[in-house]
This record gives structure tokens, sequence and C-alpha cells, in this order.
């Protein structure tokens, strides 16, 4: 594991910062795709791991969350209206004819949800921030103290800070609100779904301007 601050590890990925997985204190945040169960598992063995918090009710994030709650004991938390799809592994689609294909590919195991996240909720010393559109329940994890933020897919960083392509994205414009809203908190570290970590606020003020 990587560490970026602290309580906070990145999981290591293959390929590296592709599709991202964090430790913060004793809480896994985001698991993967199916086929990272090995990798994650292999990580976590021989630690401390209290619960499981996915950021959003999408395959590459929840992959291996059935897994990891059912090898370490703990309960699965999502946002309160992502917590059926994760439940059912029936993520919501956005408009067209690609996400309605993608609807259709074989999904990950379904798995109880055992706390829908609310805004303001604590996380691991982490406060729950309510910032929908890419999923109709997307959450994200703001420490504010030393402003850590865990954006899950609000902002994607692979080549460049940008937004997630809209094919992939529940409600594009809703979802450019929950960026402007982050991007206001100017935090001093970014942590994605997919891409490198960002120490550089400006680059996303800069983004959403």
């Amino acid at each position: 594991m990587r560490p970026l601050a602290p309580g906070v590890h990145q999981l290591l990925g293959r390929p590296p910062h592709m599709v991202n997985a964090y430790l913060v204190e004793d809480v896994l945040v985001d698991a993967g795709t199916p086929s990272a169960r090995k990798r994650i598992t292999r990580q976590l063995d021989g630690r401390k791991l209290a619960a499981h918090v996915v950021t959003h009710a999408h395959p590459d994030h929840f992959g291996s969350s059935h897994t990891v709650c059912e090898r370490y004991d703990v309960p699965l938390w999502t946002g309160q209206r992502d917590a059926e799809a994760i439940a059912t592994a029936t993520p919501a689609t956005g408009p067209g004819l690609v996400p309605a294909l993608m609807s259709r590919m074989p999904m990950p195991d379904a798995h109880p949800v055992a706390r829908g996240l609310r805004e303001g909720d604590e996380v691991a010393g982490f406060t729950v921030l309510d910032v929908p559109g890419h999923s109709p329940g997307h959450i994200a994890l703001w420490r504010d103290h030393d402003g850590v933020l865990i954006c899950g897919d609000v902002f994607f960083n692979v080549l460049r800070p940008s937004a997630p392509p809209k094919f992939l994205t529940y409600d594009d414009e809703l979802n450019r609100a929950s960026m402007r809203r982050l991007a206001e908190l100017r935090p001093k570290l970014v942590l994605f779904g997919h891409g490198r970590p960002l120490r550089d606020p400006d680059r996303l003020s800069r983004l959403v301007g």
C-alpha cells in the first residue's frame, strides 16, 4: 500500500492508478472490479477492517465488495440512493444506447447494504458529502482539517483532470454541479476513483470555471 496522508493509504493497482481503492484508518473505500479481489485481499489480509464503503454503485467500484465483506465479516456502506443498486447488482444507467448495452453485461455479486450514508455522516474521520450525478447516490469523503478529498468518480484524473465520460454518467448536468461543489472546497489532496492523486486545487477550479 502507498501512504498518501495520515491514516490514508492507496491500494496498489494493476495497472497503477487505473481503478483505485483506499484504506482509510480501518475502512476500505471502494473495491475495484471482480478480477481485483485477490489483489485487494492480499493487501488487506492481516489488517484490522471495520467497514467497507463504496462511493457509488458502478461495477468497477463494488466489483469485489461481496468478497471483501464476506472474507472480513464487515458491513457495506454506500450512499442511500445507491444502496438498492448494490444490493441487487443493478446499477442505474444514463440515457443512450451504450449505457443500455452495458447494463446487459454480467454484473458483480450483489451484497446487502448495512447502512445508507447521508450528507454529514462521519466515516473514519471523514465527512460524507452527497454529490450525485455520476450515479444517483454518489458520495465523496472530505476531511476538512487537512483538506483530503476522496472524490470517487465525480472527477477523473486519467492523463489530466476531467469530468467522467458522459456515457458512464447517470446525469451529466447534476454531476457538473457536484464537480463545482467539490472544487469550491479547494482540497489540498484529491484522491480519484481513476487516476493519480492531485495536490493542486487550482486544477479543479480551472476545470469547472
